[in-house]
């Protein structure tokens, strides 16, 4: 009992000390605390690295707080558009701290679900292989019938190069190395059914990669290493699935009318789509400093 009071004193003087004003802008006086969780710090960097960096977010802090007095003083405050953004941040705040005071009751993965996890998935661990790889990268207008036709035809990927220099298209080349730890599952079967310098295209977006695999390699880990990712893809799965809950429990007793519904499908339902993520995962990286 007296450790625990000791320990909660010496909480209770560090949040103070942080709490204290360190300097005053225009009457306005800034904190130690409020800098730093401003810039989302509070829970990532040490004690001794907080206080050898006060100097620099104090003044970041000021040069914010005088920004911010300016902007007032011009009545940007009262821009529609200034108006928009505060209210979808705070809106974006609130969602996540809602999120957040449900997620507090999530409990550490136990050993024997770690363990379970590692058995049950060898291709990432006991089974982890290394695929390496030559990768040209081109936008993807540049992938024409023609740019298809030699990578259909083409041996390796240095004919590809080849070719796109003498069509003076432009390209980068670089190499990489990739785990079956770090790629979906549908992918590691289509990576291990090809053979050595076979060509493949991934678009992106703007961008295509054509890469070819030159090199397979073991790389197993063992249940000790892989045991802290195992425990932080667990919990973060069940934060997902606690939060997917709770908006299905919000959607089905809310009322949600779609207006509009002809620009809905042409602009907002695309959107979602490309973003293949869950509206929880989204709301989570939306901001930080909250969690």
């Amino acid at each position: 009992m007296s450790l625990s009071a000791c320990n909660k004193q010496a909480s209770s003087e560090l949040k103070d000390e942080r709490s204290s004003p360190f300097v005053k802008v225009n009457d306005v006086e800034i904190t130690m605390l409020q800098s730093i969780d401003d810039l989302g710090a509070a829970e990532r960097r040490p004690i001794a690295a907080e206080q050898a960096v006060n100097k620099q977010l104090l003044e970041t802090m000021i040069d914010r707080q005088l920004l911010q007095e300016e902007a007032m003083r011009n009545r940007l405050d009262r821009d529609p558009k200034v108006i928009q953004a505060i209210d979808h941040a705070k809106t974006q705040i609130l969602a996540q701290a809602y999120l957040q005071s449900k997620f507090a009751t999530i409990d550490t993965p136990s050993k024997a679900e770690i363990d379970a996890y590692f058995q049950t998935h060898p291709e990432l661990f006991t089974q982890r292989k290394l695929f390496y790889m030559n990768e040209l990268v081109v936008a993807t207008k540049d992938v024409t019938a023609k740019l298809k036709m030699r990578l259909d035809s083409a041996k390796s990927i240095e004919q590809v190069a080849v070719w796109l220099d003498n069509n003076h298209v432009q390209y980068k080349r670089t190499q990489l190395t990739r785990s079956t730890a770090d790629l979906a599952p549908e992918i590691i079967t289509k990576l291990r059914a090809m053979r050595r310098n076979q060509l493949f295209v991934i678009k992106a977006g703007e961008y295509s990669m054509l890469n070819s695999i030159y090199d397979v390699k073991p790389s197993p880990v063992t249940a000790q290493a892989a045991a802290p990712q195992i425990e932080r893809y667990l919990r973060n799965k069940k934060r997902k699935e606690i939060g997917d809950l709770e908006l299905g429990r919000l959607r089905a007793s809310a009322k949600i009318e779609y207006l509009n519904k002809k620009q809905l499908a042409t602009t907002i339902l695309p959107a979602v789509q490309k973003t293949g993520s869950s509206t929880t995962a989204q709301i989570e990286n939306g901001i930080t400093g909250v969690k």
